[in-house]
């Protein structure tokens, strides 16, 4: 299965990696310590070395995309998994990467960015997404919400990912909206709710025999 997204993998890779090469052109310009974690308030609460932010951070990433792309492949029901998702799961990551690497620089050189805004709007761009494509998901053991009900009925399984579908892209709106607001009990409420409310639909269906 790999060998069908062999191009993506790779094109996806140079992306992640891409914020390296950018480190290392900005290398004497960037301080010894780097900003790389922030509040949704923008401050501040985490830093890194500077070749832990160029270096380990994108090497990281890169590591966690292939991990994704391995436990796909070795997902017994893989067939089942839709090819245009599988290629949006590919990408998340890059882009992820990319703008989160990108902005940590940008700030260590003393530039304004709102992270709060951008991670926000990523995020919500990524659940909108995700929703689009969740009713579509087949059974399988990598992608979806895989809890006992789901994986032990197909129409327990098809009937909570519609659900999930919606949740995703109302949590997608809330994601964007709040890139104004930048509220974490927003964000922790609607978390718990798209973690919860699936596996209880779930359950209930299966008390009913589904």
């Amino acid at each position: 299965m790999l060998k069908k997204y062999k191009w993506t993998l790779l094109t996806a890779g140079f992306m992640i990696l891409l914020p390296m090469a950018v480190g290392l052109f900005l290398w004497n310009k960037l301080p010894d310590m780097i900003p790389t974690h922030f509040g949704l308030d923008n401050e501040i609460n985490g830093w890194s070395s500077k070749p832990m932010a160029v270096f380990g951070m994108p090497l990281i990433m890169l590591a966690m995309e292939f991990v994704c792309a391995f436990l796909t492949n070795a997902d017994p029901k893989r067939k089942n998994i839709n090819d245009k998702l599988m290629r949006t799961i590919l990408w998340i990551i890059p882009i992820i990467s990319l703008v989160t690497c990108l902005s940590c620089y940008a700030v260590a050189l003393g530039r304004t960015i709102d992270i709060g805004m951008v991670m926000n709007i990523i995020l919500g761009i990524v659940f909108i997404i995700m929703g689009n494509y969740m009713h579509k998901i087949k059974q399988n053991y990598t992608v979806g919400i895989k809890i006992p009900w789901t994986l032990n009925s197909e129409e327990n399984w098809n009937r909570t990912h519609r659900l999930g579908a919606w949740l995703f892209m109302l949590g997608g709106i809330i994601f964007i909206v709040n890139a104004f607001f930048k509220s974490e009990w927003v964000l922790i409420a609607f978390l718990i709710a798209v973690g919860v409310i699936p596996m209880g639909y779930s359950y209930i269906l299966y008390k009913k025999g589904i």
